[in-house]
């Protein structure tokens, strides 16, 4: 097989690059394509250990620190690389990468972190919390979106397979796409994490510091519980209203290298996750602590926690209701580390290796065979 592989673009390193590093270990030195890539930014390592091709937004100004700004010429720019060389085209995306232009005798595979979430269902969402709902911006930006949405389906063809990275994600891809999906649930780095049995007395927040991760609900929550502890790790813009609202019990420590965020998610008497995720990678490595999960009951977070025996769900992103599920956990008997920690290797790392390149082995083998078969 000649591989190519195209990513949405390549400027920070979180779940998506992780998935793409993960690609290149399968399959070393494929060459990249992405809409911009910053060579001196931290996905540098996945840049330097293959060949990099960005679009014509990379030479354009700011375009490593404002690429989002040039969503109108996204589905331009992806159209613009020619991939006729390669037999197989593996698209990673939550965006506009599954958009490559590709022939009838090239298998392509989209590994789909999400449909176009901005230009889909949170479409509402997204135009009210940029303050777009109004005004010419307003109209500029839903007219915008509403051409993405066309763009986006009228590419759905070229795919061959869509590999969703959870359940949740594959119903989404049915819902919007009307596309069948396989599931293969992205990589997480569990043997980087070893189980702790023995816990402190805090919780822990762990999260970038942003609306959507609703670290404002869990802050709040504790507020209302002064007799126990919140450590929160994380940054963003929400750092300054979270400092006005915060009690003593709750320890705000912004940004923190990984060995600090390893060594409270080891301790940690559980992780509090309140987002709604595609799929969640940090209760995921929080489990490889063994470290128990009281999480949001929706998302991702359905597949990889199990209720009772890792962790914990509440039903409403409101503070009362985290507040229930937290006395729920403490007042049921102590969950078993060795039994979370177990739980967390269903989602490693050698595990994806083994499921991707056999869905990519055995695709290949199909598609060249009908493709003989029938001239």
């Amino acid at each position: 097989m000649k591989i190519c592989f195209v990513h949405d673009w390549l400027t920070t390193f979180g779940g998506a690059e992780q998935v793409l590093k993960t690609l290149l270990e399968i399959w070393p030195q494929t060459p990249v394509y992405t809409l911009v890539y910053d060579e001196k930014g931290n996905c540098r390592d996945i840049i330097h250990s293959t060949e990099v091709t960005g679009s014509f937004i990379n030479k354009l100004p700011f375009a490593k620190r404002k690429h989002r700004a040039y969503l109108p010429l996204m589905p331009l720019a992806i159209e613009q690389f020619d991939l006729s060389d390669y037999d197989v085209i593996i698209s990673d995306s939550h965006a506009v990468a599954k958009g490559v232009l590709t022939g009838p005798d090239q298998l392509h595979i989209n590994y789909t972190f999400t449909p176009i979430r901005y230009a889909w269902d949170m479409h509402h969402a997204y135009i009210q919390q940029a303050n777009l709902d109004k005004g010419l911006k307003g109209f500029l930006a839903k007219t915008l979106l509403h051409y993405i949405r066309m763009w986006d389906l009228r590419t759905v063809p070229s795919v061959d397979h869509f590999v969703a990275i959870s359940n949740f994600i594959a119903r989404r891809v049915w819902k919007f796409y009307k596309r069948e999906a396989n599931v293969i649930y992205p990589p997480v780095d569990t043997d980087r994490l070893t189980l702790q049995t023995k816990k402190s007395n805090y919780y822990l927040a762990l999260s970038r510091l942003v609306p959507y991760k609703k670290t404002d609900l869990i802050v709040q929550a504790f507020t209302q519980m002064p007799d126990r502890k919140l450590v929160v790790i994380g940054d963003g813009p929400q750092m300054k209203d979270l400092k006005k609202i915060a009690s003593d019990n709750i320890e705000l420590l912004g940004f923190q290298p990984n060995s600090v965020v390893e060594d409270h998610l080891k301790h940690a008497k559980a992780l509090i996750y309140a987002a709604e995720e595609d799929f969640g990678i940090v209760p995921v490595e929080a489990q490889a602590c063994g470290t128990p999960v009281i999480a949001f009951g929706k998302g991702g977070a359905l597949e990889t926690i199990v209720p009772r025996e890792t962790g914990f769900f509440f039903n409403r992103q409101e503070p009362d209701a985290l507040i229930q599920a937290v006395r729920d956990f403490e007042s049921h008997p102590v969950l078993a580390p060795e039994k979370i920690r177990l739980n967390a290797e269903r989602f490693s790392k050698n595990r994806f290796k083994a499921e991707m390149q056999s869905f990519v082995e055995n695709a290949y083998d199909q598609f060249f065979e009908f493709r003989d078969q029938t001239g």
